[in-house]
């Protein structure tokens, strides 16, 4: 098995992004050019997840809204009270959703469903400029 590593960059602006980043995984597999494998994307830090999600306009407020409601941003936290960084929600946000993501690539593609994209979600109260890194495993 043959790894070959990418890094995309994605600006964010604090606002519980949700960004779609399906091409630019895209982009690296056609560089790396795997017949067969899979695709291990990785998000370092704790206020960031990544997931699938039809990224239309309803379906990214209604999962801005179930996050909202599963851990509110106004809501009292320990992390809050211990670091005074206001951001306590954006850390339960991303472990509830997770850091990584695995896409089976076959005959050359991602192995998607046809209205699956990949999203970064970001949940800081502050812009950031996110690494992703993408691993893929490619049959040797």
């Amino acid at each position: 098995m043959t790894i070959i590593n990418f890094t995309i960059s994605v600006p964010t602006t604090g606002a519980t992004d949700i960004v779609n980043i399906s091409d630019e995984v895209d982009q690296c597999l056609s560089k790396a050019r795997p017949a067969q494998g899979f695709i291990h994307l990785f998000v370092p830090g704790a206020t960031a997840a990544l997931t699938t999600l039809e990224y239309e306009q309803g379906a990214i407020a209604d999962l801005q809204q179930a996050i909202e409601r599963l851990a509110p941003r106004d809501m009292p936290y320990e992390h809050n009270r211990r670091w005074g960084d206001g951001n306590g929600y954006a850390h339960v946000r991303s472990a509830l959703l997770g850091p990584g993501l695995t896409i089976p690539v076959v005959n050359g593609s991602m192995h998607l469903g046809t209205w699956q994209q990949i999203v970064l979600c970001d949940f800081d109260n502050h812009p950031r400029n996110r690494e992703i890194l993408v691993q893929i495993y490619a049959e040797a």
